[in-house]
């Protein structure tokens, strides 16, 4: 499989590495359009790739392309590539809030596929939601099921709406944890305790409880009441979450998020 990838950000990074790692594809067969001379050297130096200035040149020969960009840099790769002459690649697309149609408007071809990662991808445990117009042939589909498969779990979905709300929930989510665990950490420190050992018990209790909740299969709530008893200390600090409006707060979170991704697609 010979894979390009327009952008050799950190995300595109994380793909090239799971694709390596799974022997999808060889050093010689990836290649990346990246502007920066300093990081198509890095790339090239820790990869052994083919990493290139002109998008066009990378494209050329490739059965699958990755664009791989800021939603703001789209336009001016699609302006790169308004005389590429498209030979069945399939190209899977990670940018934010841009839609199908407006892919395929730009890049001048049908076969686009929709995907939206998250950053824990970088280490294999990802969750990649995705979306594939019509055209896609059933080998552009299967290519992007092993490619997505490298770094962690994949979700097909039939509504590309569904996108914008994983982008929301999945891809925004993983801040809002870090946020949640750095606030764990810090209350532990303002106890008095030091603050590795806040962070070993932050970090297990979030990894413990996601994976109670996973393997389980019981609802998180079921869970909560477990631990939960009378008049007991859990009960009272969800009494004090619940009154700072913690529920409401990472509801009105995704929301945003939610409405944001919308906004860019619109333009």
């Amino acid at each position: 499989m010979r894979i390009a990838f327009i952008g050799g950000g950190v995300m595109a990074e994380a793909i090239i590495g799971g694709i390596l790692d799974a022997g999808l594809a060889s050093p010689g067969d990836i290649a990346v359009g990246e502007p920066d001379s300093g990081r198509r050297d890095y790339l090239a130096d820790r990869y052994g790739l083919l990493a290139l200035e002109h998008n066009a040149e990378t494209l050329s020969g490739a059965s699958v392309g990755v664009l791989a960009v800021k939603p703001q840099s789209a336009p001016l790769v699609f302006a790169q590539l308004d005389d590429f002459q498209w030979n069945d690649q399939t190209m899977i697309s990670i940018v934010a809030g841009l839609r199908l149609e407006a892919l395929q408007d730009g890049l001048g071809t049908g076969s686009v596929i929709r995907v939206m990662p998250n950053t824990p991808a970088q280490i294999r445990a990802g969750m990649c939601v995705w979306t594939a117009a019509p055209e896609v042939s059933d080998e552009g589909r299967d290519a992007t099921r092993r490619i997505l498969g490298t770094l962690g779990k994949e979700l097909y979905v039939d509504d590309e709406k569904l996108i914008d709300m994983s982008t929301a929930l999945s891809a925004s989510g993983p801040a809002f944890v870090f946020m949640f665990i750095e606030s764990l950490i810090d209350a532990g420190v303002y106890m008095g305790m030091a603050r590795d050992m806040a962070r070993t018990l932050a970090l297990e209790t979030v990894m413990g409880s996601a994976r109670l909740v996973d393997e389980t299969g019981r609802h998180p709530a079921d869970l909560s009441n477990m631990v939960t008893s009378p008049g007991g200390t859990t009960a009272e600090g969800l009494r004090s979450l619940e009154e700072d409006g913690f529920r409401a707060a990472v509801l009105r979170a995704v929301i945003a998020a939610f409405e944001k991704s919308k906004a860019l697609g619109s333009g």
